[in-house]
C-alpha cells in the first residue's frame, strides 16, 4: 500500500493507536504501511496536536545534497536502531549501497546531516521508547481531585534495597502502593519478593477500602475513580 494518504486520513489511522489502543504494529501489519512510518506519524501527530501536523512537510534537509529518499530512508533506519549507531557505523554501511546502482556514496557529513535531521521526538521514540517521549514532549494534564476517595491511583515500584529472601538468596523487593490523589496519603500498600501480580494489587486495594487498626492512618473507603495500568498483575479473571 503505497503511503499517499491525506493528512485526515493519517489522523483516523493513528487515532485507532492513540484514542483506542490499537498497537502500531497491528496497523502497520494490517495496511501495510511500515512501523517506523507510523512512529513518525505519531511524533509529528504529537508534537503538532494537529491534523495539520501530519502532513507532508519539506525535509529540513533538502538543498544539501540530492540523495534518493530512499538511501536518505536507509540512513534513518540505521540511525533509529537500538543501540544508537555512530555516524561513522552508519557511513561505513551506507557506502556500499548506492555504488551497487551507480549513485556515488554519500560523504561522512552527508550522512551526519541527514542524521542531524531527524525529527527529536521520533528519534526519542525509537531509541528509547514511549515512556521517554511523553516526559520530554507531551504536554501533561493532570485532573486534579476536589475531595478525598474522589479518585486512587495504583502502581508497583521495585525498591532500592536489597533483603535476603527464604530461600536464602539476595533479592530487590517490590512496593504496591494505593494513593488518594486529594490527601496523596496512601491508602494500602504491600510489599512482596517477586514480579508483581493481580494478587498483590488486590491485597493492597483490600487493606485500601478497609478501616485501619492505627488511629493515626484514618484513610479508607471506595473511591469512585481508580487509575492503573492495564497490564496482567492489574487484572484478574477471578470471581
Amino acid at each position: 500500500m503505497k503511503h499517499g494518504l491525506s493528512a485526515e486520513e493519517r489522523a483516523a489511522l493513528l487515532r485507532q493507536h492513540l484514542d483506542e489502543g490499537v498497537p502500531l504494529a497491528r496497523i502497520s501489519s494490517q495496511i501495510g504501511i511500515p512501523l517506523r512510518t507510523l512512529q513518525r506519524w505519531t511524533a509529528g501527530f504529537r508534537a503538532g496536536s494537529s491534523v495539520i501536523a501530519l502532513g507532508r512537510r519539506p525535509r529540513s534537509d533538502r538543498g544539501s545534497h540530492s540523495l534518493p529518499p530512499d538511501i536518505v530512508g536507509a540512513i534513518e533506519g540505521l540511525a533509529l536502531r537500538r543501540p544508537a549507531p555512530t555516524i561513522a557505523f552508519i557511513h561505513r554501511r551506507i557506502g556500499a549501497v548506492p555504488l551497487d546502482r551507480g549513485i556515488a556514496a554519500p560523504g561522512y557529513s552527508t550522512v551526519r546531516a541527514v542524521v542531524a535531521a531527524i525529527d527529536p521526538g521520533l528519534r526519542t521514540i525509537a531509541l528509547e521508547g514511549d515512556a521517554a517521549y511523553r516526559d520530554r514532549f507531551e504536554l501533561v494534564y493532570r485532573r486534579t481531585a476536589s475531595r478525598a476517595n474522589e479518585q486512587w491511583q495504583c502502581d508497583h515500584t521495585e525498591l532500592d534495597i536489597e533483603i535476603v529472601d527464604a530461600a536464602g538468596a539476595r533479592a530487590r523487593p517490590w512496593l504496591t502502593v494505593v494513593l488518594d490523589d486529594y490527601s496523596r496519603a496512601i491508602a494500602g500498600y504491600i510489599v512482596f519478593t517477586g514480579a508483581p501480580t493481580a494478587l498483590q494489587t488486590a491485597l493492597a486495594l483490600h487493606q485500601a477500602v478497609q478501616r485501619k487498626k492505627h488511629p493515626a492512618w484514618p484513610v479508607m473507603g471506595l473511591p469512585d475513580v481508580l487509575y492503573s495500568d492495564h497490564g496482567a498483575d492489574f487484572t484478574s479473571t477471578r470471581a
